[in-house]
């Protein structure tokens, strides 16, 4: 402000009426005078925008996804069970809340209900539909259906007949085997050993494009689902001139409200459709927008630290400019006034930018996430909304905290503007600012010691708030530290780089503030990128060496994705070599719980097994009982965390609901240790046969006998050579692991959060140090006139550079310790743990973006 005239200084005077107009004026000359200032401002904006609008787009897609009709594309209504059950309960002073989840495994209906459905007016036609697993002679899954339920999708018959007996079947044309016609024959396995069938004809699909179909006639199909008392779904065709209105009204009111005592039936009409052909499809979109909102949620807590981080950096190197304004007249009022409305236009035009740019952003995150089973709609105005949503976000965010920024220089008395003009920048953080964060360094690790004595989720969150009370702190108290941190690495400094060390030391001393501001986005960046790498890398790794030392089998026998036919475990147990064989079947069960009060419906992995043999395939570290006992439909076997958690032990019971709703209470028979790795729940196999979807062994584990492995392998493949597409190799942790090790879907996680998230903070750390050696230009000019030379200069500015880069690095570290300790012993009972090489790239990343920010602006400053 030093080139306004006198005539421009006018407008500072002017009555109160014209203050807006003063302040109007300060805020365009300047922000033409400080572009290079507010370029960090602008680049943090336009990122923070980006990044808030991509997270929207996809929110709002996962929002309004439903799985494709493809199954039932013929059908003008389905009649599924409600997938949904709830649980309420009462926090701790507060009126009862109502919790709800989606169920793993399908809820089946009454096979009565098909013929009260084909008795409602406008029904043409009630079709029971039910599937299993079936997989060709060369290996190609498909899916058993019976052939009067082709009418649902619709298939229509290219050649032949409908199948007539039980060893006649029909093909999907584009599936089936060349040279295969009707009248040949095919080799299927479907719920046993391969059988030839006879091909009676040839049908293709003329609405969806469902996946491969192989259809029976009615009562074998029905013997081979192995339950004939209910039915998967409903199809249900309406007469010619009534309306899905019409029809979902009708069947509503003739169908009953539970098909027992707590399942609801649900008329699916138009997109709806598709949710009863995929019953994981809602579950799985729940869970990923409970991750992606999780992570969203950093997003915009990382937004507006380094938004007003970088603002508040930029307000402080004009603290000498707006003093002298402030002594020559200006109203605190107008000051403010007019800073705000400089950052708001830089925000806002940044923001716009940054909203455009979020559309191809958000189509990349839609894109890494790989929901091909539950495809996201994009409607028309979602792209824009989405944009719009993080450009009004960072706009209003930013005036706001420039004013706040302002304010400590703004409120000083004219005359004691004037000694504040000469200063190089207020070297007192303020006692308001450290009184804030000593509180929230206090809390975070009362927060972390909390997580210590919580599990599950409560530990997770409880370290999740520690982590971010504690990054928080860090940015309060940035000049405190970077007080600490020069009196520690300065006097290596000055010892051991001569007058380029003792210029480094000196600055930082002269300058915390601006150093405190410069560790800020290192100890953000480490801090998030360690607590997101090191907390998956603890349990994963925990879990790894669980599953090892729980596993006792030689070999595991395994098959298609469908599962193992039935008839394998005991063709096993039968062959020469095996001393013994546990089946192992998946499912999910959940448990209604409180978490500090609230009600909770965890979802839970579980294992199905046969405990005649268990002993020598599996041994989950049993602490209390005995496996032996894990037999009949009323009993289970228990994680030593969560009977804690239960407080329940041998001889009691737990209530839980098995992966189809089926309320239980199974009494406990055993407790064991090593939960991380086979889940905290094992049953008996024949608890969970009756409440999954296609009850078939995921793998078979074989302890072999003195013969060894080799020979029990080779007697393997013969026995179960009739069974076909079974595979037998060495037994992996994989087998006894409750739940998969990874999946394309957490990796996608893993990317975006750390990623897009550590991507956009390495970028807030260069625009924070560009922002601040932009603001020394002045200073090294000067050193360069006493007498400097470009050398030394250059040897303090890598200094500089290492001392930001090693004391944030090192800060963000323990920061992330701190958390990651507590979640890491209440979950796992070790210390964090974290790929070495993740870190050194982490530490490189810091250590380019560091110098990028420093060396590069400052090389026109000298």
């Amino acid at each position: 402000m030093s080139t306004l005239t006198r005539k421009e200084q006018l407008p500072l005077v002017t009555a109160r009426s014209g203050s807006r107009r003063a302040s109007a004026f300060l805020a365009r000359r300047s922000l033409a005078a400080h572009r290079r200032a507010w370029a960090a401002v602008f680049a943090a904006a336009g990122a923070a925008a980006a990044l808030l609008g991509a997270f929207a787009l996809v929110l709002g897609s996962l929002l309004s996804a439903r799985p494709p009709v493809e199954r039932y594309a013929g059908a003008d209504a389905v009649v599924a069970a409600d997938q949904k059950v709830s649980y309420t309960a009462k926090p701790w002073g507060s009126e009862p809340r109502t919790v709800s989840a989606y169920l793993p495994e399908r809820v089946r209906l009454d096979r009565a209900l098909v013929a009260k459905a084909a008795a409602v007016d406008g029904v043409a036609a009630a079709v029971a539909d039910d599937s299993v697993p079936v997989a060709l002679g060369d290996g190609t899954a498909a899916t058993g259906r019976s052939w009067e339920s082709a009418a649902l999708t619709p298939y229509r018959l290219t050649g032949g007949r409908a199948p007539g007996g039980d060893d006649e079947v029909v093909l999907d044309a584009a599936s089936a085997p060349a040279g295969t016609g009707p009248g040949g024959t095919v080799t299927l396995r479907a719920g046993g050993p391969a059988r030839e069938y006879t091909v009676s004809g040839l049908a293709e699909s003329r609405g969806g494009t469902p996946a491969p179909a192989v259809f029976f006639t009615e009562a074998r199909l029905t013997a081979l689902a192995g339950h004939p008392r209910t039915v998967d779904a409903i199809g249900v065709v309406a007469e010619r001139g009534v309306s899905p209105e019409a029809l979902r009204g009708a069947l509503r009111a003739a169908l009953p409200d539970a098909t027992d005592q707590h399942r609801a039936v649900r008329v699916l009409t138009g997109a709806e459709r598709g949710e009863g052909e995929r019953v994981d499809a809602p579950a799985g979109r729940n869970d990923l927008l409970a991750m992606l909102a999780s992570v969203a949620g950093t997003v915009v807590l990382v937004a507006l630290l380094v938004i007003s981080s970088t603002i508040a950096q930029a307000v402080h190197q004009r603290s000498g400019e707006l003093a002298l304004l402030r002594a020559v007249g200006a109203s605190p009022r107008q000051l403010r006034s007019a800073v705000g409305r400089e950052a708001g236009r830089v925000a806002a035009t940044a923001a716009v930018l940054g909203g455009i740019g979020s559309v191809p952003l958000g189509f990349l995150m839609r894109s890494l996430l790989g929901t091909e089973a539950l495809p996201l709609p994009v409607p028309l105005w979602l792209p824009f909304g989405a944009g719009a949503v993080g450009a009004l976000v960072v706009a209003l965010a930013a005036r706001p905290v420039a004013m706040l920024a302002a304010r400590r220089v703004t409120r000083l008395r004219p005359s004691a503007a004037l000694g504040e003009a000469g200063a190089a920048e207020p070297s007192d953080p303020g006692r308001f600012r450290t009184v804030a964060g000593l509180l929230l360094a206090l809390a975070g690790v009362s927060s972390a010691g909390l997580a210590t004595t919580q599990g599950g989720q409560a530990a997770a969150l409880a370290a999740s708030g520690s982590a971010t009370s504690l990054v928080i702190a860090v940015a309060l108290l940035g000049p405190r530290i970077a007080e600490v941190a020069v009196r520690v690495l300065g006097a290596p400094m000055r010892r051991s780089a001569g007058v380029s060390g003792f210029l480094a030391a000196r600055s930082g001393a002269a300058h915390t503030r601006r150093l405190g501001a410069a560790l800020t986005p290192v100890v953000l960046v480490t801090a998030f990128v360690c607590v997101q790498l090191a907390a998956a890398s603890t349990l994963e790794r925990a879990a790894d060496r669980q599953a090892a030392a729980a596993l006792r089998a030689d070999l595991m026998v395994t098959g298609p994705a469908g599962g193992l036919p039935d008839g394998v475990a005991g063709a096993v147990r039968g062959t020469p070599g095996v001393a013994a064989a546990t089946g192992v079947l998946r499912s999910a069960v959940l448990l209604a719980h409180r978490e500090a009060g609230e009600p909770v419906l965890d979802r839970l992995p579980v294992l199905g097994v046969t405990a005649g043999q268990l002993a020598s395939t599996v041994d989950p570290g049993v602490t209390a009982g005995d496996l032996a006992d894990l037999t009949g439909t009323g009993t289970v076997a228990l994680g030593a965390d969560r009977a804690d958690g239960l407080d329940a032990g041998v001889g009691d019971r737990v209530e839980l609901r098995l992966g189809d709703g089926t309320k239980v209470a199974p009494r406990v028979v055993a407790v064991y240790e090593r939960s991380l790795g086979v889940g905290e729940f094992l049953f008996p196999r024949e608890a969970l046969v009756d409440h999954v979807s296609a009850a078939r062994d995921q793998a078979v584990l074989v302890r072999t006998d003195g013969t060894g492995p080799e020979a029990a392998a080779t007697a393997l493949r013969d026995a179960l050579a009739p069974y076909g597409g079974v595979r037998i190799g060495p037994a992996t942790d994989d087998a006894v692991r409750s739940a998969p090790a990874t999946s394309g879907q957490d990796d996608a996680l893993v990317v975006i959060g750390v990623g897009v998230i550590g991507g956009f903070a390495l970028l807030a750390v260069v625009s924070t140090l560009t922002l601040i050696t932009v603001g020394r230009r002045r200073e090294l000019r000067l050193l360069r006139l006493v007498g400097a030379g470009r050398g030394q200069l250059t040897r303090m500015l890598v200094l500089e550079t290492a001392l930001v880069a090693f004391a944030g690095l090192a800060i963000g570290t323990l920061v992330a310790a701190v958390p990651l300790t507590a979640f890491s012993v209440a979950l796992a009972g070790s210390a964090p743990y974290m790929v070495p090489a993740r870190y050194g790239a982490l530490a490189l990343a810091v250590v380019v973006a560091a110098a990028a920010g420093t060396l590069l602006p400052a090389r026109t400053g000298r």
